[in-house]
């Protein structure tokens, strides 16, 4: 998967997905510390610990660089992104909940997060390991990073390692 490159200047505006969401339900913001424990866990349980480990970092930022979707009727957990979290500039990662895809969740979470690195001061941001190539484009323009493959992921641990010897 490669990594893509977003131009923060030129976003869509925040307005018209936030509504949608509002419409539906759904409310996209900010985690905060006290429910940390239960996000990572939610995490972990649906997309695994790596990603959990990337979250729990952006919960240490100030202010928390890891938006929430949260469907207020039930009040649970949908969705999640997180920016400035494995580097500096990044983007993910991100999920949402299998029963909710296809409601613009995750758009609404992608362009929260790119925003909030524009408030940053950033001028472009880095989507890593991006697995949907045509949604970042389409969404936001982004563009893929030749030759960005494994990127900044190369030699990472991973739970199942080659035999010694």
């Amino acid at each position: 998967m490669p990594d893509m490159l977003v131009k923060l200047y030129e976003l869509p505006k925040l307005d018209s997905i936030m509504r949608a969401m509002e419409e539906k339900e759904v409310t996209i913001r900010l985690g905060i510390p006290p429910e940390k424990h239960l996000v990572l866990d939610w995490i972990r349980e649906h997309f695994g610990e790596g990603w959990a480990s990337e979250a729990d970092v952006a919960f240490g930022n100030k202010p928390s660089t890891i938006y929430l979707a949260v469907d207020n009727k039930t009040e649970r957990l949908v969705g999640f992104a997180c920016f400035e979290a494995t580097y500096k500039c990044f983007f993910g990662p991100t999920g949402v909940h299998p029963d909710y895809r296809g409601k613009d969740i995750g758009k609404a979470l992608l362009l929260a997060s790119l925003h909030g690195l524009a408030r940053l001061g950033y001028g472009y941001g880095v989507i890593g390991g991006a697995g949907p190539v045509d949604f970042y484009k389409k969404t936001a323009g982004a563009i893929e990073i030749p030759n960005s493959v494994p990127g900044v992921y190369r030699g990472m641990l991973r739970k199942e390692a080659k035999a010694i010897g």
